[in-house]
């Protein structure tokens, strides 16, 4: 089984990062392949960079020749996840849905933490759209950027502080609220005192459930494949889907 995990931006670093998280969920026979686009914001902190990285996520999923079973979306919170199953024949997995999913398995009630404030209410609004939302206690944020996360002990300190808020506002499942802080979910769960589910983890496990399940997207609807068109793509490229 092979698995491509995307990440949001273009930091080259952070997707080595993410791919690491992935490969250590992933079983025996599945590989990991990550993809970082050529073009975007360098971090995704706001609507501005999640509406630019959702094209250019796009674009190098629509021209990646790789071959491919799952796709693992390493953006939480970000645009783009249902663009990414029109335009795809497999399966696409966000780790904002698949964290939100399955910490509904572990408590009734589960919160998010995630770095800027400012990202807050975004995640909000995408997990309503995922139909996730109503369980969610709370989304908080660290305070720290997300090309700030490289320091470890800061980032558990900001997380564990932030972790304990929401927590004690009602949520008995804990979600890392950003792909670079996959790795962080053993230690911060040993502080904190509750279950902490790490979006590529759960996302690259939903991906081998869907494929070896033999599940597709449906196209009756929603996720119908989009009407052939010329669509001119970024940097000037031309092309269709």
């Amino acid at each position: 089984m092979r698995i491509v995990v995307t990440n949001c931006n273009t930091t080259q670093e952070m997707t080595e990062e993410i791919v690491r998280g992935a490969r250590a969920a992933a079983g025996p026979g599945t590989t990991v392949t990550g993809l970082t686009p050529a073009w975007g914001p360098e971090s995704a902190e706001g609507w501005l960079d999640s509406y630019l990285s959702a094209a250019a996520v796009l674009d190098t999923l629509r021209t990646c020749d790789e071959p491919y079973d799952a796709v693992v979306m390493a953006g939480f919170g970000e645009h783009g996840r249902e663009g990414a199953r029109e335009l795809l024949d497999v399966p696409v997995v966000d780790i904002t849905e698949a964290a939100a999913h399955l910490a509904c398995l572990l408590g009734r009630r589960y919160g998010v933490v995630t770095t800027l404030e400012r990202s807050c209410g975004q995640i909000e609004d995408s997990l309503e759209t995922a139909g996730v939302g109503r369980n969610c206690a709370g989304v908080v944020g660290t305070g720290l950027g997300v090309l700030e996360l490289h320091d470890t002990d800061r980032t558990v300190r900001a997380f564990v502080d932030a972790a304990r808020r929401v927590r004690d506002a009602g949520a008995e499942v804990l979600v890392l609220g950003c792909a670079g802080m996959t790795g962080l979910q053993q230690v911060v769960a040993e502080k904190v005192g509750v279950p902490v589910v790490d979006g590529v983890g759960a996302a690259v496990k939903l991906a081998e459930a869907l494929v070896g399940l033999g599940l597709e997207t449906s196209r009756a609807g929603t996720y119908a494949k989009p009407p052939a068109k010329q669509r001119v793509w970024g940097r000037g490229g031309g092309g269709s889907a």
